[in-house]
C-alpha cells in the first residue's frame, strides 16, 4: 500500500462521521423552519350544529359554537388559535381563543351565533392554528342548516 491509500483509509471514517453529524444538524434546522399547512372541510360545515370538521392529513380540527362561545377541538395539542369572522366587505373580526382545559381544547366568546341565526344563513370564517412552528390555516363557510 502506498501512502495515499493509507491516508485515505485513516481519513475516510472521520469524514463519514463528520458528514453524519453535519446532516443531522441540517435536518434539525430544516425541521425548525416555519411551515404552512392548509386545512380543508370534510363535509358541509354547520358550526352551530357542531358539524364542522377541518382536516389536514391525520390532523383534525372540530369547530362548534354553544351559547355564544366558539370552541375548537384538535387531535394534536395547539400553541395558539385565532378565529376570524369575515364580513361581506371582506373585513374581519379577530378572536384570539384561550386554552380551555388542555392544549387540545380552545374557546372564546364570539358573535358567530348572532351572525348566522336562521336556517340558510352563512358566514365565511378563517382559522389559524399554530403547532411548534407550523401554521395550519383554513378559510371555510359555515351555513346554518336548521334551527
Amino acid at each position: 500500500m502506498n501512502r495515499h491509500t493509507k491516508l485515505a483509509i485513516l481519513i475516510a471514517p472521520v469524514l463519514f462521521i463528520a458528514g453524519f453529524i453535519a446532516s443531522d444538524y441540517y435536518m434539525e434546522h430544516q425541521a425548525a423552519q416555519d411551515k404552512v399547512f392548509y386545512l380543508t372541510q370534510q363535509n358541509n360545515c354547520d358550526v352551530l350544529a357542531d358539524k364542522c370538521v377541518l382536516e389536514s392529513g391525520e390532523f383534525l380540527v372540530s369547530v362548534s359554537d354553544h351559547k355564544g362561545v366558539t370552541r375548537i377541538n384538535a387531535t394534536f395539542p395547539l400553541d395558539t388559535v385565532v378565529l376570524m369572522l369575515v364580513n361581506d366587505d371582506n373585513s374581519q373580526q379577530i378572536y384570539q381563543l384561550a386554552m380551555a382545559d388542555t392544549p387540545y381544547y380552545w374557546q372564546a366568546k364570539t358573535d358567530l351565533r348572532e351572525s348566522i341565526p336562521q336556517a340558510g344563513d352563512s358566514r365565511k370564517l378563517r382559522l389559524v392554528a399554530k403547532i411548534k412552528g407550523g401554521s395550519y390555516i383554513s378559510e371555510f363557510v359555515s351555513t346554518t342548516l336548521s334551527r
